[in-house]
């Protein structure tokens, strides 16, 4: 699917998924139910993710979360970062962002401290909004398959350009088990539903390599697939691609082991 139609499918049927609930547009996700608490149900119930990268970020970091939606992984991610920390959204969706705006101020009251700003951008060119190495965590919740196929790579290299050195991205998505046909990929309904544009389990993990990253961790990788279409099929799995210091070293920082199968690394033969 190219970059206009891709586009065009994600925007509408999402600006109405931030209006009206659709229970069924992604996985289900069980995130701490401590984080929560602090998070008003209107923004919980317009998240449509598949992981929760949120538990991969660490007190006082800089978290940049690509396609952040109404904010909840944005709202989590701020009470773990502190306030010390920040936390950045960029997402393309008036009404999503008109909802993570909206909440905000709610959840800096009640957490004590404001430190996440919501920002209209498109994630494959932030350099308007976003230095190059200046995000300690790029995080982002089963998005980046909604991006047109001729886009990806750039995507890629966008991850890599604002990682600092010593940073990871930690990215959770849909993957499948075989390439998707063109006659799906051209279907609006399965690419704006996080399926006919899911990547390749194994080419979805050589994308970061092909994107500069040092050390490559696949923390979760489903057993069940999330959906089968046309005998293909579609699972959530979560990534850790860091970037190496001055000195060649690597920090995957908080890594705890999710259900599913656990590659140790890229060339694991596994996926």
């Amino acid at each position: 699917m190219d970059k206009h139609n891709a586009e065009s499918a994600c925007h509408d049927r999402y600006s109405t998924a931030a209006r009206e609930v659709e229970p069924a547009l992604c996985c289900p996700v069980d995130y701490d139910a401590k984080w929560l608490k602090a998070i008003p149900q209107e923004v919980i119930d317009c998240d449509y993710g598949c992981g929760d990268p949120s538990k991969y970020v660490r007190e006082g970091e800089t978290v940049l979360d690509l396609g952040s939606g109404a904010g909840k992984i944005c709202f989590i991610a701020s009470q773990v970062v502190g306030k010390n920390g920040r936390v950045i959204g960029v997402d393309m969706n008036d009404s999503m962002l008109e909802v993570a705006n909206k909440f905000a101020p709610v959840v800096a009251e009640t957490i004590g401290f404001a430190n996440v700003e919501f920002h209209k951008g498109n994630i494959v060119d932030m350099r308007d909004l976003v230095e190059d190495d200046s995000i300690d965590v790029v995080v982002s919740n089963c998005v980046l398959n909604l991006v047109s196929n001729n886009e990806k790579p750039a995507l890629f290299q966008e991850l890599f350009r604002v990682v600092k050195p010593g940073g990871r991205a930690v990215i959770s998505d849909i993957v499948s088990n075989a390439d998707v046909p063109t006659e799906m990929q051209e279907d609006d309904y399965l690419w704006s539903g996080c399926i006919s544009g899911a990547m390749k389990d194994n080419v979805f993990v050589r994308a970061f390599e092909d994107a500069g990253f040092d050390e490559i961790l696949v923390v979760k990788h489903e057993t069940e697939p999330w959906q089968t279409v046309n005998d293909i099929e579609f699972r959530s799995m979560t990534v850790v691609a860091c970037k190496a210091d001055v000195d060649g070293n690597t920090d995957m920082g908080p890594t705890p082991k999710e259900g599913g199968d656990c590659c140790c690394s890229s060339n694991s033969g596994c996926c």
